[in-house]
C-alpha cells in the first residue's frame, strides 16, 4: 500500500523544524527517519509518537495513495 509522508515534511516546515528536531523529539531512530524520507511503512507506534511530539492527527503527516 503505497503512502506518502509529504505532509509530514510540510509541517515541519511550517513548525520552523528540522528532521533532527523530529527524530529527537519523537524519539525515533535515524533508519525510522530514513524510510519516511523514502515513503516506507513504518510502524503505527512511531506515526503516534510523530503525532505527539508534533501535537497533530496521523491524517495531519501522512495520506494513503491509491494504487
Amino acid at each position: 500500500m503505497p503512502v506518502s509522508y509529504n505532509k509530514l515534511w510540510k509541517l515541519l516546515i511550517d513548525k520552523n523544524m528540522k528532521r533532527t528536531d523530529l527524530r529527537e523529539s519523537a524519539k525515533i531512530s535515524t533508519g525510522t527517519l530514513a524510510k519516511l524520507g523514502k515513503n516506507q511503512g513504518v510502524s503505527t507506534d512511531v506515526l503516534v509518537r510523530i503525532c505527539r511530539a508534533l501535537e497533530c492527527d496521523i491524517g495531519d503527516i501522512m495520506e494513503v495513495l491509491p494504487e
